[in-house]
């Protein structure tokens, strides 16, 4: 009797330890990585937040014009119809004219299951590119005056090539080359490249 009483005491406590404790035991070890987890997001939210004032900051430091030039230079969308208007503007001090103007539709690349997989197959850029294509006619001279204007503009532009010849047609129901213009005027055919921002 004298032993029996501890064994039962013994027994009530391994019993209550795996009825009451070892139960709440598990759930205040869930709740204690869950707030472990919680206050690593915190952290890593306090250290983004830093890090978004800092790049206000600087951001905010720029000079308006600056930040105008930025966007001009490389702007957050394809902005086609302002970049033509740009190249006929730079164009028109020298009589040239754009013709035959051409260009790409935007196309964002769809990434299937397969590509996601292999992550090589894609590079994910922060710039997207987009080809135009337009032709114009005059002088050698004016030719090189326009691609350094070209060159010399705010918007960043890559000349892909070329192509030039002299600037006749045809003669309508005789099929004879009948001049447009003086001899030394020719066609020049352009394909230009340029980029934008992807947000």
């Amino acid at each position: 009797m004298r032993f029996l009483i501890p064994i039962i005491l013994i027994l009530i406590s391994v019993a209550g330890f795996f009825m009451f404790l070892n139960p709440n035991y598990a759930q205040i070890k869930l709740l204690t990585n869950k707030i472990t987890s919680y206050n690593t997001a915190l952290t890593n939210s306090k250290s983004l937040e830093n890090e978004r004032d800092k790049l206000a900051t600087k951001y905010n430091s720029i000079d308006t014009e600056n930040l105008k030039k930025l966007s001009v230079m490389l702007p957050d969308n394809v902005d086609n119809i302002r970049l033509i208007l740009e190249i006929e503007k730079i164009a028109a001090p020298y009589g040239m004219v754009l013709k035959d103007v051409k260009y790409s539709a935007v196309v964002e690349p769809v990434v299937t299951t397969k590509v996601k997989l292999a992550k090589t197959a894609v590079v994910k850029k922060d710039y997207g590119d987009w080809d135009l294509e337009f032709s114009t006619s005059g002088t050698y001279t004016n030719f090189i005056k326009l691609l350094k204007d070209l060159e010399h503009n705010l918007r960043i532009v890559d000349i892909a090539s070329i192509d030039f010849s002299s600037d006749v047609s045809t003669a309508p129901n005789t099929g004879a080359s009948l001049s447009t213009s003086s001899p030394d005027t020719y066609k020049f055919n352009f394909k230009i490249k340029t980029y934008w921002l992807k947000n």
